[in-house]
């Protein structure tokens, strides 16, 4: 098969589109052709040896997946070969207490695609069958790929972390990226009143579009002043955050007392500045939250099925074109996805 792999560290042009050997599936496993993989900013930090986890080299990268089931193991009829399906991104052991209470998005013992396990960025992948999701009528490849980790994540992270209820008021931060572009619309959804913060006029006019009530560009702007004003003074009940960096401490200033910060991601800088005196004075709670349980995933994935929310597909490209597909990140040019088809 051909494959997007990295030999080693470093920047874009590490990514080598070679052949690679066809995944071998282990037992109850399927083989799945990958027909469309999302890019995320942590495929960036894998690829230049920041993330904190080693990898054996070479590797392929690509958490979220959707495509084609070819073959199935012996005695699995379902889902049937030929099935157009979303392949989960983390393959929990179902055995641990998380699991068993519901919480499989924590499993101490899960596997990974572009993790622990070769992922998407590659022509095939194997899959354990009984995790396979089939997907909606209608969904193209793309939209289904833009939708794993995007919305699941997003869903966790407003809802079961959060708390988001109707009628409050939420600030999501960098709403152009995907996360953020699925942030907008669940906590629209829900019945919240949404300040969407970006880097750009162009990406804040595309999040007036998704549903935004109010807009602020934190780069010409000052956020908290800002969110402030359009808060009569108070403050926003929930911050969405994964940015990090100085962002945070903006974010901070822009709670209500009481308020919650929900954190997901840290990409512009994992060490903040905390003044822990304004933590307990103000009763603020940080929050830290991972990604989708697979209830939850199933949730979201009706919810784009129906309609109802809204995958946004900045760019597609092709699989050779890996490389080009991390420059855009790097250079924060998207607005929601960029996907790899394969």
């Amino acid at each position: 098969m051909k494959a997007a792999r990295f030999h080693e560290y470093g920047g874009p042009d590490v990514l080598r589109y070679e052949d690679a050997p066809d995944p071998v599936p282990g037992p109850g496993e399927a083989l799945v052709r990958v027909r469309a993989c999302g890019v995320n900013h942590v495929d960036l930090d894998r690829r230049a040896g920041i993330s904190g986890f080693p990898h054996d080299l070479p590797f392929i990268l690509g958490y979220e997946m959707a495509g084609d089931v070819v073959a199935l193991p012996a005695g699995v009829a379902s889902p049937p070969v030929g099935a157009r399906v979303l392949v989960p991104y983390i393959i929990p052991c179902r055995r641990c207490v998380y699991c068993r209470t519901g919480r499989d998005n924590i499993c101490a013992h899960s596997q990974r695609y572009g993790g622990t396990r070769p992922g998407g960025y590659a022509e095939l992948v194997a899959v354990p069958a009984d995790e396979l999701i089939a997907l909606p009528p209608g969904l193209s490849y793309e939209e289904a790929a833009a939708t794993q980790l995007a919305f699941g994540t997003a869903w966790h992270m407003l809802l079961a972390r959060g708390r988001l209820a109707v009628g409050e008021t939420v600030l999501v931060n960098a709403a152009g990226s995907g996360i953020g572009s699925a942030a907008v619309q669940i906590a629209k959804l829900v019945g919240a009143r949404v300040i969407a913060s970006a880097g750009s006029d162009a990406k804040l006019a595309r999040a007036l579009a998704l549903g935004a009530d109010h807009v602020v560009n934190y780069r010409t702007a000052d956020m908290a002043r800002a969110v402030l004003d359009l808060t009569g003074g108070r403050g926003v009940d929930l911050v969405f955050e994964h940015v990090g960096g100085e962002l945070f401490g903006h974010a901070l200033r822009c709670l209500a007392v009481d308020g919650r910060i929900a954190i997901c991601g840290a990409h512009g800088g994992g060490s903040v500045a905390l003044d822990l005196l304004e933590v307990f004075r103000r009763q603020v709670q940080i929050i830290g939250s991972r990604i989708y349980t697979r209830q939850e995933l199933l949730t979201v994935l009706e919810l784009v099925g129906e309609g109802r929310l809204r995958p946004v597909v900045h760019a597609v490209l092709p699989l050779a074109e890996a490389a080009e597909a991390h420059r855009m990140l790097e250079r924060r040019e998207q607005f929601g996805k960029v996907i790899l088809r394969p």
